[in-house]
């Protein structure tokens, strides 16, 4: 062994280029491979992992204190592998205008609680202190609060004391808005009573009830008023992800496959073109198996070296990225369960390397049973006949003689032909889902944003009072169409109804102004005409079971209005429709506009417009609309993903094209002695590989518009919005001519740095070993 790793440690060192584009290829593959797998599994289950730290219920059930009492659940709770925390006195406590500025709507449940911890639903406790006292409450927010947001004071309905904010707790099962100390509920006058359950199946909606129908079984009839499974829970929470999973899945096995066939690529071209190499060592004494060992060596030094320095740089690069991807109201807590996962390092750090190695053991096999002479014979030149008569039509035709021998070229190796030709198409593959990707996203975050710039609240903030607007409705209104710019303005109103037959609530805007649609995109029917109607959101039909066409009836306190649904807008809020003015002061007479919606004229600064406003009114808060986050955040991960991909394919034609130099160095030395100039020679090689970039943009392309096609319906899908024909019409002429450009770009970046030189090598240089 001591011969074999002297032999393999000057090989590394005498063959820099090769050993420094095995390490190359092996660290950037696996830094893809590190963010592909990293991605396959931070898409499958953020949830899941933040539930499963917090311990959250698999059922949260309220039951009716008249009914049954605390002891008779907490004995009913008593059932083998059942883990259950409560029973928590809850109140529906309806706030006034002044608890807006703590992020709460109008209606909050409050429950209490006498500490953040248990069997079940582990709250997050990240800021102050949990409510121990009479006149504490703690609230559940995630972010966006400063040291002075506690102690204050949380105003209480009928005059009732108000509460000091002493501790802000996360639960990413929303089982509360708010908690307070047992002692402090009874004067919030409860009317239900809160169990928390795990069950030892969660597999499904149908098992969990079952399992909280044995848990209830013996208690009255009716005690049971309301429960809602984690699985409801999870399908809201997770509808980022969800949106995010299926490209990233089709990232993540698009780098996979382009990694492995890089790697087997590189280092089974490495053994081949060593042939030669091998039959000397054969004739200074080594045995077959020290030769096969000197070049399974040779290649795991930069292979491992690679691959340690490629996991540790996907680290690095998927860290900030998943963190990118993965944002929304539950980002924090999400953030903690979004990084790489210990597998899949194990299985990089190892499973390149043994890539690596059978790559090269195929071809080293293959060489242990040749004598010496037939090693050196077999590694001088490509196989006798190869590719000949594909270059003698070739030279027939009326091609420049260097674009027709170097289109003959790929045809003398076609194993390492074939695979480089893989490696271009699934480049060309990414680089076409990823654009038809992108011009989807592009059309999507525009959609609308010509319809406003500056939207104006009305309300403001300074040290955390609200501060009302010096003009009532009429007059904001008046002022805001006055100011130097204003083109259009529409006031939008917000009120909670519900629907007749659902217990779901349900967010009626009423829009009145200049444009009724605002930034919303019509995807069937059409717009409203008079009062009464109403277009709902494509996740509100959806789970709903409503179609256009059809009527609903709202409700909001005694009042009730049968509407007409007459269009469906783009929208995953399975809570919002729209209406217009009159309809919505039908259910609520008294509703103000919460927000004036300004469209500019051309020209005009929508800052300068929203300092004016600010200026005229010290109780409005004017925001100048910013660009789509979603839109940016898939489209810049995308193109970070297929720059990385593209990067990994060239890197392949690179080392095919060093490859094939090497192996023809006779040949270009007899070319250059007959006359061929060192243009014709980069003109050649470059060639040589734009036939295989060719044929992989033929086939990528309908490889990445399949892609497409399977992909954007599911991230649609998986956010119950349904996307306008215009979205997804992304493949005309000129995007597809701009594609075909691809697969020649990926090979000829590849092979041009080898190619330029090869045409410097000289004729002596190149004939001396012969």
């Amino acid at each position: 062994m001591r011969a074999v790793w002297r032999a393999a440690r000057a090989a590394v060192r005498r063959r820099r280029l090769q050993t420094l584009v095995i390490a190359l290829v092996t660290l950037t593959s696996t830094a893809a491979m590190v963010v592909a797998l990293g991605l396959l599994d931070a898409a499958s289950a953020p949830f899941d992992k933040a539930f499963g730290r917090q311990r959250g219920p698999h059922v949260t059930a309220v039951f009716d204190p008249a009914k049954v009492s605390a002891p008779q659940l907490a004995r009913a709770a008593r059932q083998p592998g059942v883990a259950a925390a409560g029973p928590y006195a809850q109140a529906t406590v309806e706030l006034p205008d002044g608890a807006m500025n703590f992020g709460l709507g109008t209606q909050i449940t409050v429950v209490g609680r006498a500490d953040p911890d248990g069997p079940v639903d582990r709250l997050d406790l990240w800021a102050g202190r949990w409510a121990t006292r009479p006149g504490e409450v703690v609230l559940n927010r995630q972010s966006d609060w400063t040291p002075d947001d506690l102690g204050k004071r949380l105003p209480m309905p009928s005059g009732g004391p108000a509460l000091t904010v002493v501790g802000f707790a996360f639960d990413l099962s929303r089982t509360a808005d708010a908690w307070v100390a047992p002692r402090q509920i009874d004067a919030l006058e409860p009317t239900a009573t809160q169990m928390l359950f795990r069950f030892p199946d969660a597999s499904s909606e149908d098992r969990l009830r079952t399992q909280l129908g044995t848990v209830t079984e013996r208690l009255p009839a009716d005690a049971l008023t309301a429960s809602r499974t984690y699985l409801t829970l999870k399908h809201q929470v997770s509808s980022s992800a969800r949106a995010y999973t299926p490209y990233l899945m089709a990232f993540g096995i698009l780098g996979i496959a382009v990694a492995v066939l890089i790697v087997a690529n590189v280092v089974s071209g490495a053994v081949i073109s060593g042939f030669r190499h091998i039959g000397v060592l054969k004739a200074l004494g080594f045995r077959p198996g020290q030769v096969v060992a000197v070049y399974l060596t040779m290649i795991s030094v930069p292979a491992v070296v690679g691959c340690a320095l490629g996991t540790l740089l996907g680290n690095v690069l998927a860290r900030p990225f998943f963190e990118f991807v993965f944002m929304g109201p539950d980002a924090g807590v999400l953030h903690d369960d979004v990084s790489v996962a210990a597998w899949v390092n194990a299985v990089t750090l190892l499973g390149m390397p043994a890539v690596c190695v059978l790559a090269a053991l195929a071809p080293a096999l293959r060489a242990h049973g040749m004598s010496a002479a037939r090693a050196i014979s077999a590694g001088s030149a490509p196989r006798v006949g190869r590719a000949l008569g594909i270059q003698r039509r070739l030279a027939g035709s009326r091609l420049p003689r260097s674009v027709s021998l170097g289109m003959g070229l790929p045809f003398a190796r076609p194993g390492r032909s074939v695979l480089t030709l893989a490696a271009v198409v699934l480049g060309v593959t990414t680089v076409t889902f990823a654009t038809g990707l992108a011009t989807t996203m592009d059309r999507f975050g525009n959609a609308g944003r010509d319809a406003y710039q500056v939207t104006v609240y009305t309300s403001s903030f300074r040290h955390g009072e609200e501060i009302e607007p010096q003009h009532d409705d009429r007059e904001l209104d008046a002022l805001l169409r006055e100011l130097p710019g204003a083109r259009e303005v529409t006031a939008r109103a917000s009120v909670d109804v519900r629907l007749a037959g659902s217990a779901h609530q349900v967010t009626l805007e009423g829009r009145r102004g200049d444009r009724l649609r605002l930034d919303g995109v019509l995807t069937a029917g059409r717009w409203m005409r008079a009062s009464g109607e109403i277009v709902a959101g494509s996740a509100f039909l959806r789970q709903n079971g409503v179609r256009v066409g059809e009527r609903v009836s709202l409700e909001k306190g005694g009042r009730t209005e049968r509407v007409l649904v007459v269009g469906e807008f783009m929208e995953n809020n399975a809570r919002v429709v729209l209406s217009d003015w009159p309809t919505l002061t039908a259910l609520a007479p008294a509703e103000r506009p919460i927000a004036y919606h300004v469209a500019l004229r051309d020209g005009t600064d929508p800052a300068g417009y929203a300092s004016a406003a600010r200026a005229a009114d010290a109780g409005i808060t004017p925001d100048v609309r910013g660009s789509n986050s979603v839109t940016q955040t898939i489209v810049g991960s995308a193109s970070a993903l297929t720059l990385m991909l593209a990067a990994v394919a060239s890197l392949g034609v690179f080392n095919t094209v060093v490859l094939n130099t090497r192996d023809r160095r006779r040949d270009l030395g007899m070319l250059k002695s007959i006359g061929m100039t060192p243009r014709q020679v980069t003109a050649m090689t470059v060639t040589s590989m734009a036939v295989l970039g060719a044929l992989g943009s033929l086939l990528g392309i309908p490889l990445g518009m399949a892609g497409y096609e399977l992909v954007i319906p599911r991230m649609a899908d998986a956010v119950d919005i349904t996307l306008p024909p215009w979205m997804t019409d992304v493949w005309r002429a000129p995007v597809l001519t701009g594609l075909a450009l691809a697969g020649l770009l990926i090979a000829v970046l590849g092979a041009y740095v080898p190619a330029r030189r090869a045409a410097r090598l000289t004729i002596g240089e190149v004939l001396r070993s012969e």
